[in-house]
């Protein structure tokens, strides 16, 4: 293309040409942090949002039918508890189902939209939810086995020896053959995970440096570079593993709390809802949320400022080296109070912060026994009932409490959200974000 484009055209209009691409490749670039990664985020998560919806309803509408026209055997059977579960015909079904519609969304953006790094970003981010899903899988196999480990300890453990030692042995070797192997496998995802994570602090990276003439005079441009985009890709590996397995979590346990809902007839208060189970999970986890969502609201605020009096006061430092008129100690007593002004101020909001967080914590650890408390008086479940539905509801909450567990990290990452937005604002030739300028306006003083 380029070289027919030469031969059409002299040699300054081609130099003109190519600086018009480059200039509107910079102003199209909206979002560096995704879109030196993915193929045009926005359109691509829209799209990715359609697609799901609709494999999701394909599969539920037409997926036994399907799975049975390749050659699946999907007739109902007795749920496999061990390794089996992973070879049965609906698991291998499913697994040809997510690998057929993966492919299909990665060939049409490889044709609509070339990126350097799209196997990384479309097959990568395909294979890190397959792993998880395939993790949480695990886990409702180990929830599975519970029943009966737990309901044989009940017999024997009322000492009538209808329970020899060898079965419950066998209920051990059962959990090593689920659990040893899964050692390995967690690790293999671990290690690709921080490939691939560290794939998209490469493509910031280039992104970055390639535009460096642009973006040097920000305050902090060279942290911003090295240390925002290392720490921006060290949270999303450890959040973004999380979130990810919070989704793949409720997909699995969600059924099977829905299922173990039939042995709760009533609930303290409330009494007789449709499956009681879910919906207190539901409710609790969404309490929480919306409590630590207020509790913790200005601390993002916080968080970038305290990154940038930091940066002000060792940047100061830094020139300090190599020129004695920089760093004099008035200098440095002024930045420095404005670290301890914004120090003591995070203290101060964490404090509260922390007590509404402990405080739902430690009453997230008895409300599942609470609820069943008129169901474990009635005798409606067994010892082994009773602990499936402990640890399928433990799964929901905490799957429905990820930004529970998670606002502080999701703290951090919106402040360094906040510091490489004004790369973008000096990428695409526009105003430092309003944060960014009350800083500047200050000179390096707390608003």
């Amino acid at each position: 293309y380029f070289a027919q484009t030469r031969a059409k055209l002299n040699l300054g209009a081609t130099k003109a040409w190519i600086a018009k691409i480059s200039a509107s490749d910079v102003k199209r670039c909206h979002d560096p942090m995704f879109e030196s990664f993915f193929p045009k985020p926005k359109i691509f998560l829209f799209s990715l949002a359609i697609w799901v919806v609709f494999l999701i309803a394909l599969w539920y509408s037409f997926g036994d039918w399907l799975g049975q026209v390749i050659g699946f055997d999907l007739s109902a059977s007795e749920p496999v508890i061990g390794l089996g579960h992973f070879i049965t015909p609906d698991f291998l079904w499913f697994d040809t189902y997510y690998l057929l519609g993966t492919l299909g969304f990665y060939f049409f953006w490889r044709r609509h939209s070339a990126h350097v790094w799209q196997r990384w970003s479309v097959l990568g981010s395909a294979l890190l939810i397959y792993l998880s899903y395939a993790s949480v899988q695990v886990s409702v196999v180990i929830n599975a086995w519970y029943g009966p480990f737990y309901d044989d300890i009940q017999k024997a453990l009322s000492g009538d020896g209808t329970i020899p030692s060898s079965q419950i042995y066998g209920h051990f070797i059962v959990f090593c053959t689920i659990a040893f192997p899964y050692i390995a496998f967690i690790i293999a995802n671990r290690f690709f995970t921080s490939h691939f994570i560290f794939r998209w602090r490469t493509a910031m990276n280039d992104f970055y440096v390639k535009r460096w003439k642009r973006v040097r005079h920000i305050e902090g441009a060279s942290q911003r570079i090295q240390e925002d985009t290392m720490r921006f890709a060290a949270i999303m590996e450890g959040l973004g593993v999380a979130f990810v397995d919070s989704i793949m979590t409720l997909i699995a346990f969600l059924p099977v709390l829905a299922a173990l809902s039939v042995h709760v007839e009533t609930l303290p208060v409330l009494g007789s809802i449709p499956y009681p189970l879910v919906t207190i999970s539901i409710v609790w986890s969404i309490f929480g949320t919306l409590l630590l969502l207020l509790a913790g609201i200005q601390l993002p605020g916080l968080e970038f400022r305290n990154q940038r009096v930091e940066a002000a006061f060792r940047k100061e430092l830094v020139l300090g080296e190599e020129n004695e008129d920089k760093a004099n100690p008035i200098t440095l007593h002024d930045l420095f109070a404005n670290v301890r002004k914004n120090y003591f101020r995070i203290y101060l909001h964490y404090t509260y912060f922390n007590l509404f967080r402990y405080m739902y914590i430690q009453a997230d650890n008895v409300i599942a026994y609470i609820f069943l408390v008129p169901t474990i008086i009635s005798g409606r479940i067994t010892l082994g009932i009773m602990n499936q539905i402990l640890r399928a509801f433990g799964q929901v909450a905490s799957s429905f409490q990820f930004l529970v567990s998670s606002w502080t990290t999701i703290i951090e990452l919106i402040s360094i959200y906040k510091r490489l937005q004004a790369f973008e604002a000096a990428i695409n030739d526009q105003p430092l974000p309003q944060i960014d300028q009350s800083f500047v306006e200050s000179g390096h003083q707390e608003d």
